[in-house]
């Protein structure tokens, strides 16, 4: 008689779903405790979005991801709107920091702190990346078929010739060129004082981002990534990868963790990313690495990887689509690598071209990649092995410039660059203008606009999402469950609940904001958030589209599936 009673009540409360206008809980700091973000309401929050934006790496607009405060401001909007980000990793250049040594230029980091402010004075968090990708522009000729972006002039100068050779994607400069693997190696050997010269810019930076940021803004930006993707340049003899980063990575990131403390920054974790080749695919480039063999970072640190497939943008190394669980063990392993250390895992980078000879692709590998974030298991296997923390993650990128741009590339007048991204061939970036000038997605918009647990009010046990979008790869065992879901998208959270005031918040795309709910614990419905409210203990949640299928029997289901853990 009680399991009756109690089934009608959920059933009740599986469909009454409310909309309501909630009071915010969304605009506190976050912390990195049991490897984990969370806010000052104990929530534990996943951070979704993208970065912005790659135009930061070129001279178009000196080093500013928007040409504009207000294109900055239309960019977010549409984030948003579009799919739904709650957080950016947002861009910044040394060179245009210090073009002259000793020597900060605030005007550019008042350009940045505006353009960063269209994004947090939307409630959207941040976190801040010096960027570089083979150190500097600077180190190539003016006729190269590459370029690079980073180090200032004055810290590229004196090195030899620039020449990658039959090099095939720009990325084998950093292994091949032989500029960019002398320049590299001087960084991580401070040569001259030049990572001196870096962390007192970057000091400077952050000091002078904080003064500028309203306390309730500041409160948004989650941290600071210190160097895009660090690689040695090349080795001394005897040294390895591993060696290289217990040696001269780690202690790298201990005097910038040192900086940001000096610049107010005591609060925020740095988001420090292991050798950029240690979770490379492709055999003749991938080195061991993960800072496997630095001590524990703790959680003033986030272990902050990246994740491309690189045999899939090859388009001979992997001939087909990405599957189902192609990416769990990458992502396992990138989840084992944050808890030896202590602290969170996000995945500040990752994509795939969206135009291209392999864009064919795109929908398989980001669908994948978003499963490989949200769970440890693949479709197949999830209902039987569902445990795994969710993983927060910027996709690249955002460049509401894509194909309209208008780079001199290492600044020759000749070799002016419209086409995608404008930077190496590139075409990465999800959003385009389209003829009337608004942002229009360059991929399906159910790929990147999908339930995700924004906060979770205790601690996440299990999460998954089916998005439809390309193939089914979700296979759920129960048959009550498989016949209310259908055909629809549909998601699953369980979770153990702290019981506070904050609630559990479920980010709801354009598919879903008129879910049916089977859920432990009441829902309620807040424009694009569905909001979960419940006692103590396990709580579970099926958020998937109206159907005639029977919800009594579905629920009774799932909390039959919940008893068998």
């Amino acid at each position: 008689m009680r399991r009756a009673i109690l089934l009608a009540v959920l059933f009740l409360s599986s469909l009454v779903i409310t909309p309501v206008h909630a009071e915010s809980y969304d605009g506190s700091e976050l912390r990195v405790s049991g490897g984990v973000f969370r806010d000052e309401h104990g929530r534990e929050v996943v951070l979704r979005g993208f970065n912005v934006s790659g135009t930061a790496k070129l001279a178009e607009y000196r080093g500013l991801p928007f040409a504009s405060v207000a294109d900055a401001r239309k960019s977010a909007t549409a984030m948003k709107q579009l799919t739904g980000a709650n957080a950016v990793r947002f861009l910044l250049t040394w060179a245009w920091i210090e073009p002259q040594r000793g020597q900060i230029d605030y005007a550019y980091l008042d350009g940045v702190t505006a353009q960063l402010r269209a994004f947090t004075d939307q409630g959207i968090r941040a976190y801040l990346d010096f960027h570089q990708d083979l150190y500097s522009r600077h180190l190539f000729n003016k006729d190269s078929w590459y370029t690079g972006d980073g180090a200032p002039a004055w810290a590229a100068s004196g090195y030899p010739k620039e020449s990658c050779g039959l090099c095939v994607h720009w990325g084998q400069n950093m292994k091949n060129n032989n500029a960019v693997t002398a320049a590299t190696y001087d960084f991580w050997h401070n040569r001259n004082g030049v990572q001196d010269s870096f962390l007192t810019a970057a000091r400077e930076s952050l000091k002078h981002i904080k003064n500028a940021l309203p306390a309730n803004e500041f409160k948004l930006v989650v941290g600071v990534d210190p160097l895009n993707e660090p690689y040695a340049g090349k080795y001394d003899t005897g040294q390895t990868s591993q060696t290289w980063e217990r040696d001269l990575l780690a202690p790298f990131y201990q005097r910038f963790r040192t900086k940001m403390d000096e610049a107010g920054w005591t609060s925020k974790p740095a988001f420090v990313e292991p050798l950029v080749f240690w979770n490379q695919n492709v055999d003749f480039f991938a080195e061991p690495g993960g800072l496997a063999l630095v001590p524990a970072l703790g959680e003033r640190f986030v272990f902050n990887a990246h994740f491309y497939d690189g045999k899939a943008q090859s388009g001979i190394l992997m001939p087909g689509k990405a599957g189902d669980g192609q990416y769990t063990q990458a992502f396992g392993t990138i989840r084992e690598r944050a808890q030896a250390h202590g602290t969170a895992a996000i995945v500040s980078e990752f994509g795939h071209p969206v135009s291209g000879f392999t864009s064919d692709k795109t929908p398989s590998v980001l669908k994948a990649i978003y499963q490989g974030l949200d769970s440890n298991a693949s479709g197949a296997r999830w209902w039987s092995a569902p445990r795994g923390t969710v993983i927060s993650g910027s996709q690249w990128h955002w460049d509401t410039n894509y194909g309209r741009h208008r780079e001199l590339m290492n600044d020759n007048p000749n070799k002016v660059k419209t086409d995608g991204d404008a930077m190496n061939d590139e075409h990465f970036s999800a959003v385009k203008l389209d003829a009337t000038g608004n942002p229009a997605l360059n991929v399906e918009r159910a790929i990147v606009d999908r339930v995700y647990p924004q906060a979770v009010a205790g601690t996440t046990l299990a999460f998954t999402y089916e998005d439809r979008a390309y193939q089914t790869w979700q296979q759920i065992p129960l048959p009550a469950v498989r016949t209310l879901v259908g055909s629809a998208p549909f998601a699953v959270l369980v979770w153990d609940s702290t019981g506070g005031p904050a609630p559990t918040e479920l980010h709801l795309p354009e598919s879903l904001r008129s879910p049916l709910v089977v859920s432990s614990a009441p829902s309620s419905l807040d424009g694009d958030r569905l909001l979960l409210r419940g006692g103590t203990g396990r709580q579970f949640a099926l958020v998937t589209a109206a159907s005639g299928g029977n919800v009594a029997a579905a629920e009774a289901e799932l909390r039959q599936w919940l008893q068998t853990w």
